[in-house]
């Protein structure tokens, strides 16, 4: 039986006894105060993930630093907060060293700001898919050998 997300969450953080596994601790409570009915989810070979219509963000610990990435990073006007991965057009994140501290009231309010940029695309209405016409196979009329 697989283990449940916040149990390998649990793990992930564990596993990494240093400031890394502090600030990932940090970084959970934050999500979780901001957002009190997000889902955990393990995505991307063991990667954190939160989610709440959609995905909020994920948390990797590196070597030299813990990178929090927002999925629609980019369509949130919270420039000032992201420091990595600025020029794509999907995702945003913050990379964080041992000596940075974490900006609290910052991440909860990307945290909400991505709620409801996720509750906004959850509720358009897509337009429903267009039936393909099915092509028709051209009869071949054969000749009949008369006998």
């Amino acid at each position: 039986m697989p283990l449940e997300a916040s149990k390998v969450i649990d793990k992930v953080i564990a596993r990494h006894d240093d400031w890394r596994g502090a600030l990932m601790k940090d970084v959970r409570r934050v999500i979780h105060e901001a957002v009190p009915d997000v889902t955990e989810e393990v995505k991307w070979m063991g990667t954190p993930t939160w989610s709440k219509n959609g995905i909020l963000c994920i948390c990797n610990p590196f070597k030299d630093f813990v990178k929090i990435t927002f999925y629609n990073g980019a369509m949130l006007k919270m420039d000032k907060l992201f420091n990595a991965e600025l020029a794509g057009n999907k995702w945003r994140a913050i990379k964080l060293y041992e000596a940075d501290k974490l900006d609290a009231k910052g991440l909860e309010k990307l945290c909400l700001a991505a709620v409801a940029l996720n509750a906004k695309h959850a509720t358009k209405k897509k337009p429903a898919a267009k039936k393909k016409a099915t092509a028709k196979k051209p009869t071949v009329k054969r000749a009949r050998s008369v006998s």
